[in-house]
């Protein structure tokens, strides 16, 4: 019997953006492929878990730990510590493991931006990602994380060999839940969101490289008078064009927020901060084209997301993007306005027919990634840390059933 503890605080929220999200699929989709397994898994929280996140079960249970503050620093190495008797691995999604762990342990990083831009961090963050993430990544058993370009960087800013981190992807979930045409213009005309749009989903935050993407916008949004466009349903646009900036206020995003009261075309720079699945689905499937040119990005899932929507991406020619899109999308210089602006032209004057090879490319690619997929290699990674540590565990009959089931599918 292979027993499990997985810190799942990361997943444990409503409102899911990044590594949040990363957690909360991860932690579903492994839940779904232990069901049938010989596994004890206990899932750590800080709070009572959220009613999203998969119900209790045989073999599957919840472990709500106190204190709050401090909880990977005090209260999870403490818990651990008197119960090291009942696991073999721990799986900790977040760039935090505990300070201190009596079991081995697998840790994921998302990306190291902190160590190559920290001037978009404030200090706090900066200081807490880089120290905490060090002694996470040295101690750890095992490193998980989200790309190969994330992987290269982590083995080269921590001197880990190559065989200590594996890459488990992400993936994209297209919701079921769907808006009424009723439901979606109220939404449109609440927000002042009209066709032909340009699509942003993700944080507000520097690193995220808006203050390009918004000059980009105004240039296109000058010559766009010079153009006959028609939307995605083949009607001609009668408005002038919007960009929506989706996502939560983050970080340093003061001076963003100051650059768009500036702009010109303030009134065309929509925030409507967070959105649901169903509105955010709404959006990608009527948008232009939905854009992500961040200058450090672990993976990138939004234009994956867009990709299953049949919503056209357009990323920059940095870090881990061009591994998303690969051919079904635009690669773009994130730092040149006038490449992204003239991109988003050409989009606009796509036909039917290169639209429609574009979006079907897409989809061909959002379908290589999946979660599935990547909760069997994580499971493999977890059983195999279990056993490096402890050569003595016996899985006795049931190691043939982890390996000959979810686990052949990696």
């Amino acid at each position: 019997m292979l027993r499990l503890a997985i810190d799942a605080n990361e997943a444990n929220t409503t409102q899911r953006v990044g590594s949040n999200v990363y957690a909360f699929q991860l932690l579903t989709a492994l839940e779904s492929l232990t069901q049938s397994l010989p596994i004890e898994t206990t899932i750590l929280l800080a709070q009572p878990p959220i009613a999203a996140l998969p119900k209790a079960r045989q073999g599957w249970q919840y472990q709500v730990i106190q204190p709050t503050k401090f909880w990977t620093q005090w209260a999870l190495p403490l818990y651990l510590y008197r119960n090291r008797e009942h696991f073999d691995v721990l799986f900790t999604p977040g760039h935090y493991a505990p300070r201190f762990s009596p079991i081995p342990y697998v840790s994921a990083v998302m990306d190291t931006a902190y160590l190559e831009y920290p001037q978009q961090f404030t200090m706090r963050d900066r200081i807490q990602l880089t120290k905490w993430t060090e002694y996470s990544v040295k101690k750890a058993s095992h490193v998980i994380t989200i790309s190969q370009h994330a992987k290269q960087s982590i083995v080269r800013s921590y001197k880990l060999p190559e065989e200590a981190v594996s890459v488990v992807y992400p993936a994209a979930v297209p919701t079921s839940e769907e808006l009424t045409e009723a439901e979606r213009s109220q939404f449109f005309s609440t927000h002042t969101i009209s066709e032909p749009f340009i699509l942003y989903v993700g944080t507000l935050q520097p690193r995220k490289n808006l203050d390009v993407l918004i000059s980009a916008f105004e240039s296109f949004s000058k010559q766009l008078g010079r153009t006959k466009l028609h939307s995605p349903q083949g009607a001609r646009y009668s408005a002038a064009p919007t960009l929506v900036l989706a996502g939560k206020i983050g970080w340093l995003a003061d001076s963003i927020l100051e650059r768009i009261e500036q702009s010109p075309f303030a009134n065309r720079i929509i925030t409507p901060g967070f959105i649901s699945d169903a509105e955010k689905k709404a959006l990608y499937k009527r948008a232009l084209c939905t854009t992500l040119i961040g200058l450090h990005e672990g993976f990138g899932i939004p234009p994956l997301e867009a990709m299953s929507y049949g919503c056209i991406p357009v990323v920059a020619n940095a870090t881990s993007l061009p591994e998303v899109v690969g051919e079904a999308g635009y690669i773009v210089e994130p730092s040149s306005t006038t490449d992204l602006s003239r991109t988003f032209l050409e989009i606009a004057q796509l036909n039917a027919r290169h639209k429609a090879i574009l979006t079907k490319k897409g989809r061909e690619q959002a379908a290589q990634f999946s979660w599935h997929t990547s909760a069997a290699k994580l499971l493999k990674v977890m059983v195999q840390q279990a056993k490096k540590s402890n050569p003595t565990l016996d899985f006795s009959t049931e190691s043939s059933a982890l390996e000959s089931s979810a686990l052949q599918s990696v």
